[in-house]
């Protein structure tokens, strides 16, 4: 088994829930072990879109990382995500931050994932459940997807 942290977002419809449904659709493949508190961020990127809820999970899985990809791209797609505006609205966004120690560069997957040092809406929710993963020059260096306030605690994600 092999410990994963993931990033899961919502800025369409009834955002909460489809946090919650996005979490439950892991598992069995992915055990949940820890939740960040759920927090609202400004968009990032494309700025003229409605603010996100976004959390970081921790689990455990035995699934090989692209296999984990396909699994995160099914949940997107079950919880209506479609393809369009790369970092437009989105009912639920899922993606792996970090894969154990792995290091991976492939053409469809890169992990650690390549834009979480630039991103304060990953880098504080990922301090919050694992404080050694982040440097805190990273996180004073996070500028994206600025957090606006904590919006849930975290049990309101734990499953």
């Amino acid at each position: 088994m092999t410990i994963v942290y993931l990033a899961i977002g919502s800025n369409q419809g009834d955002r909460l829930a489809n946090l919650q449904a996005g979490l439950a659709g892991l598992a069995p493949a992915v055990q949940l072990t820890n939740y960040s508190s759920v927090y609202e961020t400004v968009a990032a990127y494309v700025e003229d879109q409605p603010p996100f809820l976004n959390a970081v999970v921790a689990g455990t899985t035995s699934l090989a990382p692209h296999a984990l990809l396909a699994l995160l791209k099914q949940i997107e797609h079950a919880c209506g995500r479609r393809p369009g505006l790369r970092y437009g609205p989105r009912p639920l966004d899922l993606d792996i931050l970090l894969y154990g120690e792995l290091e991976l560069n492939s053409a469809d997957l890169l992990i650690p994932h390549p834009r979480m040092f630039e991103r304060d809406f990953v880098l504080r929710p990922l301090a919050e459940i694992a404080p050694s993963r982040v440097n805190p020059e990273q996180l004073a260096q996070a500028t994206q997807g600025s957090i606006l306030a904590i919006a849930y605690p975290a049990d309101q994600l734990s499953l």
